[in-house]
């Protein structure tokens, strides 16, 4: 397990090597940290999960303990605090790896050590997110070409899933998060859902037929997000048809899939569609459910897109097919769901509370299915994510589903 986390700090650090110590410490938005918080939070949280509640020793550095709790320090306050620069967060990871190596040789390994793995590999997503919407001078990773335009599904293709039972949820025997626990068996009405993610020409339907403009498809709360910030079309898009990617102006790839909208907009493209978005049940069962041996089993991650640190998302294709025939469930862009967090039944809060249960009736709408930038160990077809409803620095998308 050590190898595991040596090989993925190394791409942690790689990632922020090429920017000076000033963009590190800077603070570019409020929604988000500055980079050098998310490196020494990163230090903080394994030393005390790993050292600590693990291995039973005294925190290396008590004294900065608060300033990396998540709760104790919000995001908009993160870049006004004494927090350590760059120089010292590189040095806080470095001696709280060696004290893990410590630990791990003397304990072994568990579902602990698994939960600092998977948090780095998150919090590594959000750096992107961070990279994306700043796009720093010394941001230029390598950007794969991506397919020359050809047909290929828009979005509005539907799937039918029939009704009935199926298992929602991740089962005993494999790590998974309080939140996708426990599993339980639930009755579907028959339903479609889109065969693949709305892409970007689809989405400029909406923009240039006036979707912003139509009182009708939006709720009040969301129309009142819209009118206040002045939202015509998605985060990162220009006026004459090109978006931001990696620090760089290109046209919008046709037939890749849409990012950077909050569920605010995907709903209001759904209703544009006559549609709506899938609940997590729906889509949870269009992932994983096969039609014809009515048996779970997942996409195949080894051909979605995913674990990127410099691309984006991709038109599907057709190795990605989950068991119902949907492509690109896992990977590209997260897919906004109709369904607010909340626990399952008989949910227990575990290995703590502030993992998931303080978020449950917040508003939080939950996403699915995993970006281009969240790591194959993360994106399992149980794993919920949730964000609030008008945030748009996520890498999230749209995909559409429709009563039978």
């Amino acid at each position: 397990m050590l190898d595991v986390l040596e090989a993925e700090r190394e791409r942690t650090l790689a990632l922020v090597a090429p920017l000076p110590a000033e963009q590190l410490e800077a603070q570019p938005d409020p929604i988000m940290s500055p980079l050098v918080w998310d490196l020494a939070h990163i230090a903080a949280y394994e030393d005390l999960w790993i050292n600590h509640r693990h291995g039973g020793r005294p925190l290396l550095r008590p004294d900065v303990a608060a300033y990396y709790d998540a709760f104790e320090t919000p995001r908009a306050a993160r870049g006004s605090i004494e927090i350590l620069d760059a120089a010292a967060a590189r040095g806080y990871l470095a001696e709280v790896r060696d004290r893990s190596a410590e630990t791990i040789g003397r304990r072994g390994g568990g579902e602990l050590v698994e939960l600092v793995l998977r948090h780095e590999l998150q919090h590594r997503e959000t750096m992107l997110q961070t990279l994306q919407l700043t796009r720093p001078p010394g941001y230029d990773p390598e950007r794969p070409r991506l397919p020359e335009p050809a047909p290929g599904p828009t979005g509005r293709e539907r799937v039918e899933v029939p009704g009935g039972a199926f298992v929602l949820g991740a089962a005993n025997g494999a790590f998974a998060y309080d939140n996708e626990r426990p599993a339980h068996r639930l009755e579907l009405p028959a339903f479609a859902i889109g065969r693949a993610p709305v892409t970007n020409a689809s989405f400029l339907s909406f923009v240039e037929g006036g979707g912003y403009e139509r009182r009708t498809l939006w709720t009040e709360e969301a129309w009142q997000w819209k009118e206040q910030y002045d939202i015509t079309h998605p985060m990162g898009w220009t006026g004459d048809g090109r978006e931001w990617r990696t620090g760089r102006l290109v046209p919008l790839h046709p037939t890749a899939p849409v990012v950077h909208v909050s569920w605010f907009e995907a709903a209001a493209f759904a209703r544009f569609c006559g549609a709506r978005l899938p609940t997590e049940a729906e889509w949870e069962k269009a992932a994983t459910w096969d039609q014809e041996t009515q048996a779970t089993r997942p996409p195949a991650p080894e051909h979605a897109n995913l674990d990127q640190t410099g691309f984006g998302p991709r038109p599907p294709v057709a190795e990605s097919v989950s068991p119902a025939g949907c492509l690109a469930m896992l990977g590209d862009v997260w897919e906004w769901t109709s369904s607010a967090f909340g626990g399952y039944p008989a949910f227990r809060a575990h290995p703590y509370r502030e993992y998931s249960e303080v978020f449950f009736g917040r508003g939080y709408r939950v996403l699915r299915g995993g970006s281009w930038a969240t790591a194959r160990r993360v994106a399992t077809p149980t794993f919920r994510n949730w964000d609030l409803p008008q945030r748009r620095q996520i890498f999230a998308g749209v995909r559409l589903a429709w009563d039978a």
